[in-house]
């Protein structure tokens, strides 16, 4: 999978039901939005207009309100509840039957009906076409998706896997209307026919138009007349005038730790915007290849995990805009724990690290690169690393050094092993522990950092995939995330928080917040 590898910056940063009902919500269609329309400013780009392609944040924020799925994440909610849908659910107690019914009177933007035969279009094109930068790398347990008659739609799954429901409620599951689109090639017109909330009116390289679908059946109740997508391409400064100057009405993803604290302490110029936080299981991590010379050895890992003061990080580079993190798994989702600090302590040790690297028998100063990439993470990696560095140098213990390169190669230099140590960023595409654990000890290791273990992929991932029950699965999380922190592969730095910018006369923002990641142009209004 290209990992959702995102931005870590201040977009930043119990179980699945066996019977999911018909959702609840007012349902919209035929009339339009009300109130005014909107501008929304982020800096991220939108890499993608088909659903089988796009697999980032500025992507799944068009898919998520472009196009429907059967399935959806409500403001605050970390189960899915039907949209496209009028209820789905598993066939008995396993979990390789999913079975769901459509609503009555589903139509795309352009007036096509949308039935069962569109659904198992779009899931059967996105794995044919099986676009290395899209999300078919979601389905490998998919084997047959069958279409009973025109609103029945039965998914075949390889094996049971209960957070099925959860990826189908993603931008993944996106539903393309089978007339418009092409079952074994993506649509690269930059055009978009869905049946969610919006249609998307033009698309161009510094902005997306959007209006209101009249056609739309399902849950959200739009509160707008119609959005504009500025693209602010990495300029954060950029994006911060512009809210400040109201040339837009909305900043998202995109200002940097500075920018928030200016606007929030009063530092800043502009008047009337208010600064909205919301929660985020958006993460980062230092990642270690396991094959390195250096990093490859466990005891300079241990002793890097004693030094890590991911307090002082937190303060100074990101003013506390993230929150430390001591576990794989986020605060707010099923099975997070604290299994870094309570292997490694709450404080840096040097005593404990000199014993780490003594154990391994080193002896000298241990020369180390910390690599770093300047803005797919975030604006602030590299100062970040910066300080990581001078941590690890002020214990007399390491001379490290951080060399930052772009994405491009950034990219292609982890994939053929180049590095020792670096940064990941992670946006979940589901609130559950499955997608903070599978796609990175799991088979096909995103992280592509040689780590593997046997208990994790052949008894806990599988385990864990089929219990219906979320929360009955916090033991066994527990337990991987005890096995990661003895081995360390990665360590978890921080937990984003995630922040909008609004003018004082805009509503709603606060309904976009949360840890599902998705960006609910509906629930946004203005005076």
């Amino acid at each position: 999978m290209n990992m959702r590898n995102q931005w870590p910056v201040l977009s930043i940063a119990t179980g699945l039901a066996i019977g999911l009902l018909a959702g609840c919500g007012s349902e919209t269609g035929g009339t339009g939005g009300t109130g005014s329309s909107l501008v929304i400013g982020m800096s991220d780009d939108v890499l993608a207009t088909d659903p089988a392609s796009g697999y980032d944040p500025g992507s799944w924020l068009l898919f998520d309100n472009v196009f429907q799925t059967l399935l959806s994440f409500a403001n605050g909610a970390t189960e899915p509840t039907p949209e496209a849908a009028e209820k789905c659910s598993f066939s008995g107690t396993a979990t390789t039957v999913y079975t769901c019914t459509l609503r009555d009177g589903l139509k795309f933007s352009n007036g096509d009906p949308l039935t069962s035969k569109d659904v198992k279009f779009s899931f059967d094109r996105t794995l044919d076409i099986a676009d290395p930068n899209g999300p078919a790398v979601m389905f490998p347990m998919l084997d047959s998706v069958r279409t009973p008659d025109a609103k029945t739609v039965v998914f075949k799954l390889k094996y049971g896997d209960a957070t099925f429901p959860s990826k189908i409620a993603s931008g993944a599951g996106s539903i393309v209307d089978h007339r418009q689109y092409a079952g074994n090639r993506l649509r690269r017109d930059h055009r978009a026919v869905g049946s969610g909330p919006y249609k998307l009116d033009s698309f161009g390289k510094d902005r997306a138009v959007f209006s209101v679908n009249g056609s739309y059946r399902g849950t959200a109740k739009v509160k707008n007349s119609g959005v504009t997508l500025k693209f602010f391409h990495d300029d954060q400064a950029a994006l911060r005038t512009a809210v400040l100057d109201h040339r837009i009405d909305v900043a998202y993803r995109g200002l940097d730790a500075d920018g928030i604290a200016d606007i929030t302490d009063g530092t800043a110029t502009g008047k009337g915007v208010d600064v909205v936080q919301g929660s985020s299981a958006e993460v980062q991590h230092l990642v270690f290849n396991m094959h390195d010379p250096v990093a490859g050895k466990l005891g300079v890992r241990k002793a890097i995990a004693h030094l890590l003061d991911r307090d002082a990080l937190v303060s100074k580079v990101y003013q506390g805009t993230a929150a430390p993190l001591y576990s794989i798994i986020p605060a707010g989702i099923t099975g997070h724990d604290t299994a870094f600090s309570d292997t490694y302590g709450p404080r840096p040790s040097k005593a404990q690290a000199a014993a780490a690297l003594k154990d391994e028998g080193i002896t000298g100063k241990v020369s180390l690169t910390l690599w770093s990439t300047p803005s797919r993470y975030g604006p602030a990696t590299d100062e970040e690393f910066k300080a990581i560095a001078q941590q690890l140098n002020a214990s007399g213990l390491f001379h490290a050094t951080v060399k930052s390169v772009p994405f491009s190669r950034y990219e292609k230099d982890v994939a053929h092993g180049k590095y020792g140590v670096y940064v990941k960023g992670w946006v979940p595409d589901y609130p559950d522990p499955d997608n903070f654990t599978a796609p990175f000890f799991g088979k096909g290791n995103v992280l592509q950092n040689n780590y593997s273990n046997g208990t994790i992929t052949g008894r806990l991932i599988p385990k864990t995939a089929v219990q219906q029950n979320r929360s009955a699965t916090e033991a066994d999380y527990g337990r991987l995330q005890g096995i990661v922190a003895d081995q360390l592969p990665v360590i978890p730095v921080w937990q984003a928080k995630q922040y909008a910018v609004a003018g004082e006369n805009v509503y709603g923002v606060e309904n976009c917040l949360d840890t599902s990641t998705v960006f609910r142009f509906w629930e946004i209004s203005k005076d």
